[in-house]
């Protein structure tokens, strides 16, 4: 499988390219509308056709490319089928595979951070979106999260896989590239060492983090697959630019 990890450093967000050596075919994971000549290029320089792009959940912090990238390659949207959203063309469930080549993605409905919230197994490595991230997890408290929803998707899908899977995030703020379900399960702050339900429902509620400053752009253009707003104010237009920063993996 021939595998990049890309970084947008605005949003802090991770889209991962996988493709088929044999067939040259290949998805995007999460990618990001502001990143999308970047990711064109990518494939360019590794003579892929995207076939697919597939999104983890419903974004609150950036706008997919999912859109522009159909229009400009043809390829594919690839969407939780739970959001029934009318823009996708292919509605991922739970106990079916996306199947591309040699590459398998296993979808494993994890919701908590949003309803709709998805990660993708693909062999040893889960893109566990913002479900679980590298000493963390993505907030609870809106786009009707639930903690109690999001520490039993972890606890019962994502540390019930084996111990060396490794956990390619959504997001990192530090950094950091790639965990394993054994380091989440033992140091994780919020969800590992044993922490009890209640332990975590606790750090959630105890968090107190900001109203997201582009979540109200963001939800509605990504329900269309990826629309930046025409209105959007001057001090946000980054997030529908572009940027050539990235991280490989």
């Amino acid at each position: 499988m021939i595998f990049r990890q890309l970084f947008d450093p605005l949003s802090s967000t991770y889209t991962y390219l996988l493709a088929c050596e044999q067939t040259g075919q290949a998805m995007l994971i999460d990618p990001v509308i502001a990143t999308l000549e970047r990711d064109l290029a990518e494939l360019d320089k590794l003579g892929l056709k995207l076939a697919y792009s597939v999104d983890t959940h419903i974004h609150a912090d950036h706008i997919t490319s999912a859109l522009q990238l159909k229009q400009r390659t043809g390829s594919k949207i690839a969407n939780p089928a739970i959001d029934r959203l009318p823009c996708a063309d292919v509605w991922l469930e739970e106990g079916t595979p996306l199947q591309l080549g040699s590459v398998r993605l296993d979808p494993l409905h994890t919701p908590g951070h949003t309803d709709g919230h998805f990660a993708y197994l693909a062999g040893d490595r889960l893109f566990s979106g913002d479900a679980l991230l590298i000493d963390g997890c993505g907030r609870t408290d809106f786009q009707n999260g639930c903690s109690e929803a999001l520490y039993h998707s972890v606890h019962t899908k994502l540390f019930s896989l084996p111990d060396e899977v490794l956990v390619y995030p959504g997001h990192d703020y530090q950094q950091r590239f790639v965990s394993s379900i054994a380091q989440e399960k033992q140091r994780n702050p919020r969800l590992g060492g044993g922490k009890s339900l209640q332990e975590f429902v606790t750090i959630m509620d105890q968090l107190k983090l900001p109203y997201p400053k582009f979540i109200d752009y963001a939800v509605p253009g990504n329900r269309a697959c990826g629309v930046c707003p025409t209105d959007l104010p001057a001090h946000l237009e980054d997030y529908c630019g572009q940027s050539s920063d990235s991280i490989q993996g």
